[in-house]
């Protein structure tokens, strides 16, 4: 029985309200490994998706989670019911525009600095 507490199922919850899975992981998969798998399968129609897993944030239960802990440190008591769908909510982060870093390097370059004597 303990082999089944092991798997967890997980959805995908994107910014538009919908889903990718749910998909049968084990406890031990890591974060990282969970944002790989959300990349292979991240629909191809939608628009400004995420290109690395430096892009996408995953929050469960009010919390990001990191991508060096395994989806069994992420598990919360409260939320987690056994042989559930585990909603995984993710939020993709856009990569800066070349016209904001060329903005940026301008402000830099033309800062003032006054000394009073």
């Amino acid at each position: 029985m303990s082999g089944v507490q092991d798997q967890l199922e997980i959805k995908f919850r994107l910014i538009d309200g919908s889903d990718i899975g749910p998909e049968s992981f084990p406890a031990a998969t890591s974060i990282a490994r969970l944002k790989e798998s959300l990349l292979a399968q991240w629909p191809k129609d939608k628009e400004n998706g995420p290109r690395t897993i430096k892009d996408v944030k995953l929050i469960n239960a009010g919390k990001i989670l990191e991508n060096n802990r395994t989806v069994g440190e992420c598990r919360s008591p409260l939320c987690d019911i056994p042989g559930e769908v585990t909603i995984i909510h993710v939020v993709v982060q856009p990569p800066p525009l070349e016209k904001e870093k060329e903005v940026s390097n301008e402000q830099k370059q033309n800062k003032c600095v006054c000394t009073i004597l």
